[in-house]
C-alpha cells in the first residue's frame, strides 16, 4: 500500500544518503601524507633555506612571496617601488612599503633616532671617505643632514610625502626579516604548523623539526685563540613561534692599536663614531621587528643598547662587545638568557 511504499522510499533514500556520505567521507577524510620539504636558493646577495612540513611542495609560492618583496623593497632593483620612490617617479606606497615604514618610524622613536632607514647617503659618504682617505667635511655632513631623517617623511593615505625630494629610503635592515614573516604566513595559510624559514641569517621558526623536537638555532660566537685568530663557536638556542636576527659581524671590525672597533654613523649628528659593539642578536615575536632592532642596537652601541633592554621583557637581546684590552664580552638580558641551554 501507499504508506508502506512511502516508508520504503524514505528508508531507501536514507540508505542512499548514508552510502553516498560514507563514500564521500572515505575520500575526504583519507588524510594526505605530510612530509618535510626543503627549499633553498639565492636572494638579495644572500641565501635562503626553508624547511616545512606539508602535504605538497610549496616552493613556487615561496618564490612568489620573495618576488613580491623584491618588487617592493629591493634598492638594487631599479624597477622596485622603493627605487621609484627614491627617484621620485612615484609617490604611491604599497602595503609592504607601509608596513616597513611604520615599523621603521616606531623603532626610530624607541631608539631615540639612532635607527634610521634614510641614513644611507651619510653611510656612503663615510664609507667612501675611509676607502679614499678623504673624510667628509663638516660642510658636506651638514648638507647631507638636510635630507636624512625618517621624521621628514609621512604617509597620507597611500601617498609618501617627503619634506625634501632628495630623501632616500633603504629598508635592507627590515626587508629580509619581513620576507621571513611573509613566507611563514604563506606557509601557515597552507596548513603548515612546523617550519623554519631562514633568509640571510634571519630566522622564523614554528612548531617542531623533523625529529619532533624544538628547532635549534645556532648563533655565531667569537672565540679568541692566543689573542690572534678569531674562531666561531656556535651558541645554540631553542625557539618556537619566535624570530631571531643578528646584525653586525665580529669578523668585520678593524684592529686599531690592538683594539677592536667598528664604525657607526650617527643619523642625528652625521658623524662616524667608534663603537665597541661587534654584534647584536634580537629575539622577537616577528622577524621584521627582530631584524630592525638588531640594526638599531648596532646604531645605538653597547651602553645604550644594554641600558634600553636591561629591563625590557618583550624582546630578548644579546650583545658581543669588546673591552679596552680587546677581550670579547657577551651580555644578554633576562628574556634572552631564558633561551640559553641550561
Amino acid at each position: 500500500n501507499m504508506e508502506n511504499k512511502r516508508i520504503f522510499t524514505k528508508q531507501y533514500i536514507a540508505v542512499l544518503i548514508f552510502t553516498i556520505g560514507a563514500v564521500v567521507a572515505f575520500f575526504v577524510m583519507k588524510p594526505e601524507k605530510k612530509a618535510f620539504f626543503k627549499a633553498q636558493g639565492d636572494v638579495w646577495t644572500t641565501e635562503y633555506h626553508i624547511t616545512y612540513e606539508a602535504t605538497t611542495d610549496l616552493s613556487d609560492s615561496i618564490g612568489a612571496v620573495l618576488d613580491a618583496i623584491d618588487r617592493s623593497a629591493n634598492v638594487f632593483n631599479k624597477q622596485s617601488l622603493v627605487s621609484r620612490l627614491n627617484a621620485n617617479s612615484t609617490n604611491r606606497a604599497d602595503s609592504t612599503f607601509m608596513r616597513m615604514f611604520r615599523c621603521a618610524v616606531d623603532i626610530n622613536k624607541q631608539s631615540a633616532g639612532a635607527y634610521d632607514p634614510t641614513v644611507m647617503p651619510l653611510v656612503n659618504a663615510w664609507g667612501f671617505g675611509y676607502k679614499n682617505g678623504k673624510l667628509p667635511t663638516q660642510t658636506e655632513i651638514d648638507s647631507l643632514l638636510t635630507f636624512v631623517g625618517i621624521a621628514k617623511v609621512h604617509l597620507e593615505d597611500e601617498r609618501v610625502v617627503k619634506s625634501d625630494q632628495r630623501i632616500q629610503f633603504d629598508f635592507s635592515s627590515i626587508a629580509k626579516g619581513l620576507a621571513c614573516d611573509e613566507v611563514a604566513q604563506m606557509l601557515a595559510r597552507n596548513g603548515v604548523t612546523n617550519c623554519m624559514v631562514e633568509i640571510g641569517g634571519e630566522v622564523v621558526v614554528k612548531g617542531v623539526n623533523e625529529k619532533g623536537t624544538p628547532w635549534h638555532i645556532s648563533i655565531d660566537m667569537p672565540v679568541e685563540n692566543n689573542q690572534a685568530t678569531v674562531h666561531e663557536s656556535a651558541l645554540v638556542i631553542a625557539l618556537n613561534g619566535k624570530a631571531v636576527a643578528t646584525s653586525g659581524n665580529y669578523r668585520k671590525f678593524k684592529e686599531v692599536n690592538g683594539k677592536k672597533v667598528s664604525h657607526i654613523v650617527n643619523p642625528l649628528t652625521g658623524k662616524s663614531e667608534e663603537s665597541t659593539l661587534l654584534s647584536a642578536t634580537v629575539v622577537a615575536p616577528d622577524c621584521m621587528t627582530a631584524d630592525a632592532w638588531a640594526t638599531a642596537c648596532m646604531a645605538m652601541g653597547t651602553e645604550r643598547t644594554q641600558a634600553l633592554f636591561e629591563k625590557r621583557t618583550d624582546l630578548g637581546v644579546m650583545t658581543i662587545s669588546t673591552d679596552t684590552e680587546g677581550n670579547f664580552i657577551v651580555w644578554s638580558n633576562a628574556p634572552f638568557a631564558a633561551l640559553l641551554p641550561k
